[in-house]
């Protein structure tokens, strides 16, 4: 093993703890958030974060199906974020 992959495989460790505990930090906000807003933020931060750690797991495998796969959660999370946004403003997604 060179030291650029023992250096890669560190860097992925880091980028998987620092994920996971963004991950458990939404999850917190997405429970205590005194405001709907507050919780749409913790949702959309966290498709972010699973999106972040989809990317890793492609790159620690290095199986390129999953970044496909991270634009498909890409695209959803918006369009989740979107319409729940729409939701708590109006009242009604479709007009």
């Amino acid at each position: 093993m060179t030291a650029a992959t023992e250096f890669l495989n560190i860097g992925l460790i880091i980028a998987f703890g620092t994920l996971a505990l963004g991950q458990i930090l939404s999850m917190v906000r997405l429970v205590l958030g005194p405001t709907p807003g507050d919780r749409i933020l913790a949702l959309d931060t966290m498709v972010i974060n699973a999106l972040g750690l989809v990317v890793l797991l492609g790159i620690y495998q290095g199986i390129q199906i999953y970044f496909e796969v991270s634009l498909l959660i890409a695209m959803l999370g918006f369009v989740s974020t979107v319409a729940l946004a729409r939701f708590v403003l109006r009242g009604d997604i479709i007009e």
